[in-house]
């Protein structure tokens, strides 16, 4: 453990890269995306070890975890990894959804090249709903 013994949240998050900046993490904060203890919290709020925390990042990715190490070092992503634990629950969901989206993927048939003139002309009078 680091020779501190609580760390501010934002630092956290932006340590355990859940966050590419502090920035963006204490606007996930202040939005009520991240919880500590099934709670709101303040960007300045201390993490222990032990807290945990829900985090939602526009229901693409929701993670639940178990804080394992209070640091504010950004350093890199398999060490941040052993900076907290995530629970099974969001393993499992986050899986599933890997999977939904896989499955969505292989459903869109995307064109074989770009519009010409020709088929530009039909797009914008389809979208515009006329000529």
């Amino acid at each position: 453990m680091s020779d501190h013994d609580s760390v501010r949240l934002d630092q956290w998050l932006w340590a355990a890269r859940f966050y590419k900046t502090r920035a963006l993490a204490k606007a996930a904060i202040e939005n009520g995306q991240v919880l500590v203890n099934d709670q709101r919290a303040k960007p300045a709020r201390t993490l222990k070890p032990g807290d945990r925390l829900h985090i939602d990042k526009h229901g693409a990715q929701i993670y639940d975890l178990i804080v394992e190490k209070s640091e504010a070092k950004r350093v890199a992503a398999p060490v941040a990894q052993t900076y907290y634990q995530e629970t099974a629950d969001s393993i499992a969901r986050r899986s599933e959804l890997q999977a939904q989206q896989r499955a969505a993927r292989e459903l869109v048939q995307y064109p074989e090249r770009r519009p010409d003139k020709r088929d530009r002309r039909q797009i914008r009078a389809f979208r515009h709903g006329g000529e």
